[in-house]
């Protein structure tokens, strides 16, 4: 008779925490050797983490809902069945609690250790960690351990740094950049807090909401909603807050403008139809995006500041071109990441972009795979969508939305003069980007580019 831990797994590097957002198995439920047992989510992912081991899951420590550091102990698992039973019920009262009062203040104060609970540092951690304040709230201001040790050493308040990462946290970048300008500087940072809601980004605020003429630069909050009767009320998963906190924010950060851009894919149908069932037999299903997505990995490198990312007042031109493709789940958006896609073929990008969406749809990412993403594409078309003008995946520069593609009447000039009318497969692409940056010209030039690329495909590609 033994008993197995299950801690709380390491899903990459930089995350020191996560949310045990699901348990997919109850307490005296039987599990197998890596069958599923519960789902976690972290600031980059959401994953299904399988059983160590074939047993019967004796007790729950952590409870749906509670974040806790990595290596915490989450459960335990009784290898013989018959035993099971008895130490069940202890579980769920003692161990619930303990670990989110552990998690909260090792990491301020020992960032290099942020899975162990030091017990002389409670106190310090304590005005900084209300009881009420929200698991958002949480997120952004515990941020990584190396940005808290950064932070401590220059004495710089976290929540006085506007953060480019989801729920808005505090990147080793962003408070790198904090530094750089000045800002720690002066003894602004005890005002810093409230700044958020007003004076902080005047420029990047004012459009949210601010009635025309007005001169102040106050955010106007939203207007208070109440079910009515018959109404069904569906609370927010933690990807959809986290989404949604990703969205405003890149809205307040960048100036966002909009191209279009119509594309005649009829010679990219003709050589998808004669490669798509050679594509088939190796497993892969070959699609119109693919197609979109190499000839966009293969312009980027002629057009970096279309591939770049704000950095403070600088601009840094990615030298790797990392394609973001976003993927929509029924539980909300995630964006895996094919990393280098301009040194792959058009085989190896369709494969990479099949293979990422069936991961993200059965929650296999892991969090490596939805980072270092350096240009976006989305793809509402997949639902008739005749075009899309999409919000910049921050600290991203553009983000491109491919329409629906369909068979359309077109005017084609002869090569005798004379024009017809004749059946084109065609569709709109447009692209978001930011004119912090990229310049409409700049844009315009890329999507020319582009529009070549597909009018002119490659058989061989």
């Amino acid at each position: 008779m033994a008993r197995i831990d299950v801690a709380m797994p390491q899903m990459g590097e930089s995350i020191a925490e996560g949310t045990l957002s699901k348990w997919l198995k109850k307490l005296g439920d039987p599990v197998k050797r890596d069958e599923p047992i519960f789902e976690i989510s972290t600031d980059k992912v959401d994953a299904e983490i399988p059983s160590p081991t074939a047993g019967v899951l004796a007790e729950i420590l952590v409870q749906e809902g509670q974040t806790v550091p990595v290596q915490t102990l989450v459960a335990r698992i009784e290898t013989d069945a018959g035993a099971a039973a008895a130490p069940a019920p202890a579980a769920p009262a003692a161990p619930a609690a303990p670990p989110p009062v552990a998690a909260a203040p090792p990491k301020p104060a020992a960032a290099p250790v942020p899975a162990r609970a030091a017990t002389p540092e409670p106190v310090p951690a304590a005005p900084v960690a209300p009881a009420d304040e929200s698991l958002e709230d949480r997120l952004r201001r515990k941020s990584t351990p190396v940005v808290r040790k950064i932070a401590a050493e220059h004495g710089v308040d976290i929540t006085a740094v506007p953060g480019t990462g989801l729920a808005g946290r505090v990147t080793k970048n962003d408070l790198l950049g904090f530094l750089e300008s000045g800002a720690a500087t002066p003894p602004a940072a005890p005002a810093a807090p409230a700044a958020p809601r007003a004076p902080v980004a005047p420029a990047a605020v004012a459009p949210q909401g601010i009635p025309a003429g007005s001169g102040a630069i106050t955010v106007i909050p939203g207007p208070v909603v109440e079910p009515w009767d018959g109404d069904k009320v569906e609370p927010w998963s933690r990807i959809r807050k986290l989404t949604a906190d990703h969205m405003i924010m890149s809205r307040r950060v960048s100036p966002h403008v909009a191209s279009l851009i119509e594309i005649d894919y009829t010679r990219v149908s003709q050589v998808r139809a004669r490669r798509k069932a050679e594509f088939a037999e190796r497993g892969v299903n070959l699609t119109f995006l693919a197609f979109i997505a190499k000839a966009v990995a293969d312009n980027l490198r002629k057009h970096p500041v279309v591939n770049s990312a704000v950095m403070g007042e600088a601009t840094i031109l990615r030298r790797e071109i990392n394609l973001g493709i976003a993927v929509a789940l029924d539980w909300g958006l995630i964006v895996p990441v094919v990393r280098r896609a301009d040194e792959l073929n058009l085989f190896g990008l369709a494969r990479s972009i099949g293979d990422l969406a069936d991961r993200a749809r059965s929650k296999k990412l892991s969090p490596d795979e939805v980072q270092k993403g350096t240009f976006t594409i989305t793809n509402p078309g997949g639902f008739g969508t005749i075009v899309g003008l999409p919000i910049i995946n921050q600290p991203q520069s553009a983000i491109l939305a491919v329409g629906a593609i369909e068979k359309q009447p077109a005017v084609i000039t002869q090569p005798d003069g004379t024009d017809s009318i004749a059946i084109r497969t065609k569709g709109i692409l447009a692209m978001s980007f930011d004119h912090r940056v990229v310049d409409g010209a700049d844009a315009d030039r890329f999507l020319a580019d582009l529009k070549k690329s597909l009018h002119e495909f490659p058989d061989n590609a």
